[in-house]
């Protein structure tokens, strides 16, 4: 299975492979009767080649199978009707050889892959599983069994050597330098770095300081300053701003980069909308989700409390970006009158057990601040935990002092109430030394952290998050979320097909250790929140659009507890994907295997 020239993805070869699928179907009376005419052959497989007693190879078996259902899913009418695409239609069109302008390389390099699955059932001949356990057994079945996982973990440590972590000496050099350079440049001192408040007093907010700090290119600075004309959100701390590399040509610093240098579509899309954001962006339809000011909750024992809406530093990709203008606006904090409303709205549902702390960054308040909202959040007979949602220990680590370790740890009662820190590191090449000395502030007073990533395509290569989660672990930091980004039209530039999340969980985060692979992969659905992916049972392919974008029902989490209609969402073309990796020096026969997870 390789990777095929851009030219081969196309009608003429996509008619050639379909052959035998389609051989009839132009002779049915009617597109509904070709549609069933379809539905039963690609049906057959099951009982003629799945079923049987044929002597396969599992991998043929399982892809088999899995094509078999893709494809029938699609040819229901059901399908064709939700999706607003009717793969029947093609097909039917097809076997008329009827050309279609509208099927795009994506379309046709997905039909076609999907299709030489299907095909393997005639054209491979079947041969007996090549199991070590099947001719070995003792020792000696062990030895050789030990000698194939050996080759598996050397391919893993291939993999992830590729990408530098913040804590090797050359990452420390770098950042040393970078770090003297912002210093000079502000007229401070090596005290002042590591003084919070002085990282937040200084935050970069426009391009023209960006130029005199960081090294990017013309067109990243005219983007940045087109944002802050369009009064689109920007900010990066001092310290993030030192993770830069002043050779960004590397590509080292790829991830780290993207996070805050907003793209050319997000700011396009982000301006036309500058005036309705909350009805455009607002993905989540946290207005819908959200019973009284500052509270949100999608779920029985949990709620959001926000008090504190707004960041040391904003992510492009933030859920919450169309609720934010500016960094650290001075009227981002809620008032005391409103924090307490919510609270109390909270102390009188004994139902909520879990309160998340989050916004905006809470932990980007004073300490005085901090303590008033979650002494009265502690109040609360029957919550029993709190989680701190914060990205400071990314962004600015120093903010995370001994004296605020001591507070949050203040708030655990054993047997009674915990607290924990959910963060968002999104690469390897973010943990540093400060980040570790942060982490273990929090660990020793007994606050467990926990991390959510967002797996963009700048984190999507091979092993990518293999690596942050062998570094987290080691540091003491929990992988906890992985998510699939949300398809919104601004932020497009970070989406990756479901199949590539689904390929890492499979071919890349099932070979590490148990608890450094702890993180539950899920797609975020408007009002409900969380679908979990790993089973078929939560979703269901629908269609592949005209350019190569699946079309996915997701079930609501409380499908078979009460009435909830389902999520419809479009994935990133695969070979759009594949292209875009290609463009960074990525070989795609590495991940040919994407064209089976669906």
């Amino acid at each position: 299975m390789n990777w095929l020239p851009h030219a081969m993805y196309s009608y003429e070869t996509f008619r050639e492979e379909a052959r035998e699928l389609l051989s009839g179907v132009e002779d049915c009376p009617s597109l509904e009767d070709a549609r069933r005419m379809l539905f039963n052959r690609v049906s057959s497989i099951y009982y003629d080649v799945i079923g049987s007693s044929q002597l396969l190879s599992s991998n043929l078996r399982i892809r088999l199978r899995d094509c078999v259902n893709a494809m029938e899913g699609m040819l229901l009418p059901r399908s064709a009707e939700v999706a607003g695409f009717d793969m029947a239609q093609v097909m039917w069109d097809v076997a008329h050889n009827r050309p279609r302008p509208d099927l795009q390389p994506g379309f046709w390099a997905d039909m076609i892959y999907l299709t030489r699955a299907l095909n393997k059932r005639a054209a491979e001949t079947p041969v007996e599983e090549d199991d070590i356990f099947e001719e070995l057994s003792g020792r000696e079945a062990a030895i050789v069994r030990s000698s194939e996982l050996d080759d598996l973990w050397h391919r893993v440590q291939k993999f992830a050597a590729r990408y530098t972590t913040g804590l090797t000496d050359e990452s420390r050099q770098r950042r040393s330098a970078r770090r003297e350079a912002i210093l000079r440049f502000y007229g401070a001192t090596p005290d002042d770095w590591h003084d919070w408040k002085w990282q937040c007093a200084h935050i970069i907010k426009d391009a023209a300081t960006l130029q005199k700090i960081v090294r990017v290119s013309e067109e990243q600075a005219r983007l940045v300053e087109l944002a802050r004309i369009n009064r689109l959100p920007f900010g990066i701390t001092p310290y993030y701003a030192s993770l830069m590399d002043d050779d960004y040509e590397a590509g080292r610093d790829r991830c780290i980069r993207a996070q805050v240098l907003p793209p050319h579509i997000y700011v396009e899309e982000m301006s036309r909308h500058r005036h309705h954001r909350d009805e455009t962006f607002d993905f989540m339809r946290e207005k819908d989700t959200s019973p009284i000011d500052l509270i949100t909750r999608r779920y029985p024992a949990i709620v959001i409390l926000k008090p504190f809406n707004t960041c040391p530093q904003i992510c492009v990709y933030c859920q919450r970006n169309w609720e934010i203008e500016e960094v650290m606006a001075c009227d981002a904090e809620a008032s005391p009158a409103e924090i307490h409303r919510a609270v109390q709205w909270i102390a009188e549902r004994p139902t909520i057990r879990e309160v998340l702390i989050t916004g905006g960054d809470p932990l980007a308040l004073n300490d005085r601040k901090l303590k008033q909202i979650l002494d009265q959040v502690s109040a609360i007979e029957h919550v029993d935990l709190i989680r701190i949602g914060s990205r400071t220990l990314v962004t600015i680590p120093m903010r995370i002092t001994e004296k605020l370790g001591r507070l949050l740890g203040s708030y655990r009662e054993l047997g009674k109430r915990d607290i924990c820190v959910i963060t968002h590191f999104e690469h390897a090449y973010e943990v540093t030394p400060d980040v570790v000395l942060a982490a273990n502030r929090l660990k020793k007073n007994g606050v467990s952290i926990y991390n959510q990533q967002v797996f963009t395509f700048y984190v999507s290569r091979r092993f990518e998050t293999v690596s942050l989660r062998m570094i987290l672990r080691r540091i003491g930091i929990d992988p906890y979320y992985t998510f699939v980004p949300k398809g919104k039209d601004e932020t497009s530039d970070y989406l990756v097909p479901l199949a590539r999340v689904l390929q890492e969980r499979k071919e890349e985060a099932r070979l590490l250790p148990g608890i450094r692979r702890t993180d539950e992969a899920v797609y975020n659905v408007p009002r409900l929140g969380k679908n979990h992916i790993r089973a078929r049972q939560s979703r269901d392919l629908l269609a592949i659009k005209p350019d190569g974008s699946r079309v996915y029902e997701y079930h609501p989490w409380e499908k078979y507890i009460v009435e909830r209609d389902p999520y419809v969402a479009e994935s990133v073309p695969i070979l759009d994907y594949l292209m875009r990796l290609e463009k960074i020096g990525e070989n795609p026969d590495d991940y040919m295997s994407i064209w089976y997870y669906f």
